[in-house]
């Protein structure tokens, strides 16, 4: 045991330094703090994005073979691999965002909040990896109570508070119903890895007696509640729109991408290594062979796509609408999760890529916006076209890249989802899919008409003034949109790279 636990720390050098980068953080807050150089947090905020940036650069440089590390605790592969670069890319991005936020310099100690953030990353990043169900559930309570701190961050704001309540209560609730489904699990089979599960379950010894197969059913259902509540699918969802809204912009933004990718990431892993057999067929389910998950998950996917598209319509509070936004992606990406294929778990992956750009970009615009106007409602959005005309367009091409428009990158990650889900011969599902789309066209495209064809309702179209800095961060978002759409060879072969998942 002690052999291996040295033998696997040289492997997990990334997650070191971001734990480190974390200790680091909260000793240089104490430090500043006590001589009251903390107004900012500026100092604070380096420290946590340098450290992102450094454990960034180690990972091109670290072995991606899969194997388990710590016994059966965690994993490396080209798959964890992948969201780790995604995830630590989201937290560098929250803290350039939050350092230019209005919102945020209000705060009293805002050194703290980059901390958290630091923490949250590190939680993210062991969530990538786990490969066993209590390191799983330690990694989601880490970014879980974490992440209630940073939504209620903003005590300037009343809705802060409440968002951050109704999360712990939802997050509790979850919490509990994932961590029996979990006991449940070992008392089906005697162990907490997911290897070993799978032998149990494959080898039809759980499944012996009807009493046997209905607990190991409501054992996944609970496990899969707590993994529908950190995507925010329906009907697991509840707690997405409050939160959002209340929550500092930049900390939605994170919620939105990051957590969500990590999410999918240990729900992917889960099912993958658990029910199906790979070596015999992707999308068999050798572990349930009685149940059709697969349309299970496929109504699941429709429900939430249709839910959040629908409830956008009717949204006038911005980010509120960017929340429903939000779920509805998370039903099309369930679409690859149906098909649980290499052309499926690919077009997840480059999705998740595309979502980075064109998400960040909005809440970015979004925030920068509401900094400057004081609002976040879209009727205050009239005549942001003539005051603003780069950030408006900026916001436009976003939006658009939401819908899944041509020439546009979301198109082409939406493409590639559908793709995969008529493959595998769901055609309805790819149906319902392009209906949705069309129906989040109407409440992206009421936005854009409050900006080009809508006068100011207090008349004034004097011009909104934006720094040179926040103009070249929403150029470096407009173009990875427009880039993707039309060249998009390299983000293919990275996902096809990152498809493999250790198994067995």
């Amino acid at each position: 045991m002690i052999e291996n636990i040295f033998n696997s720390i040289p492997l997990i050098w990334p997650e070191i330094t971001l734990s480190l980068t974390f200790i680091v953080s909260v000793i240089v807050e104490m430090v500043l703090g006590r001589r009251g150089k903390t107004s900012n947090g500026m100092g604070t905020g380096i420290v946590v994005l340098v450290g992102f940036v450094l454990t960034m650069l180690q990972l091109p440089f670290a072995d991606s073979s899969p194997r388990m590390v710590f016994g059966t605790m965690y994993v490396i592969d080209p798959f964890s691999l992948f969201f780790k670069y995604l995830i630590l890319a989201s937290g560098m991005v929250v803290i350039v965002f939050s350092m230019q936020s209005a919102e945020l310099r209000k705060q009293r100690s805002v050194g703290e909040f980059y901390c958290f953030i630091a923490a949250m990353t590190f939680g993210l990043v062991l969530m990538s990896g786990s490969f066993n169900l209590l390191m799983i559930y330690i990694s989601i309570e880490l970014v879980s109570i974490t992440s209630y701190i940073l939504a209620g961050f903003s005590k300037t704001h009343k809705r802060s508070g409440e968002a951050a309540l109704k999360y712990v209560l939802f997050g509790g609730a979850s919490s509990g119903v994932m961590l029996f489904g979990i006991s449940l699990f070992y008392g089906l089979t005697g162990a907490f890895d997911l290897m070993t599960i799978h032998g149990a379950l494959a080898s039809g010894a759980v499944a012996h007696s009807a009493m046997t197969f209905a607990v190991l059913i409501v054992a996944t259902i609970m496990v899969t509640a707590g993994f529908g509540y950190k995507i925010s699918a329906v009907p697991f969802h509840f707690w997405t729109p409050d939160v959002y809204e209340g929550a500092p912009i930049t900390v939605t933004a994170f919620l939105s991408v990051a957590s969500k990718a990590a999410g999918f990431a240990v729900m992917i892993r889960f099912f993958y290594v658990t029910f199906f057999d790979s070596i015999i067929d992707v999308g068999r389910w050798s572990s349930l062979p009685y149940i059709d998950w697969h349309i299970l998950i496929a109504v699941l996917s429709v429900l939430t796509m249709t839910l959040g598209n629908l409830v956008a319509i009717w949204q006038d509070n911005l980010k509120r609408m960017l929340a429903y936004s939000s779920i509805a992606h998370a039903g099309y990406i369930m679409m690859g999760l149906v098909v649980m294929s290499d052309l499926g778990l690919a077009s997840m992956l480059m999705y998740f890529v595309i979502y980075f750009f064109m998400n960040f970009g909005a809440f970015f615009v979004v925030m920068v916006v509401a900094d400057r106007i004081g609002s976040e409602h879209i009727d205050d959005y009239n005549g942001l076209g003539k005051r603003a005309p780069v950030i408006a367009a900026g916001l436009s091409v976003f939006l658009v890249s939401l819908v899944g428009l041509p020439p546009l990158a979301g198109f082409i990650g939406k493409w590639m989802l559908f793709t995969a889900v008529i493959d595998a011969q769901y055609i309805w599902l790819a149906v319902i899919a392009v209906i949705n789309s069309a129906i989040s066209l109407y409440y992206y495209a009421r936005v854009m008409r409050n900006m080009y064809l809508r006068e100011p309702a207090d008349g004034d179209e004097s011009p909104i003034r934006f720094s040179p800095l926040v103009l070249f961060i929403t150029l470096l978002f407009i173009v990875p949109n427009i880039v993707f759409g039309v060249y998009f060879g390299p983000l293919v072969a990275f996902a096809q790279r990152s498809v493999e998942i250790f198994l067995r």
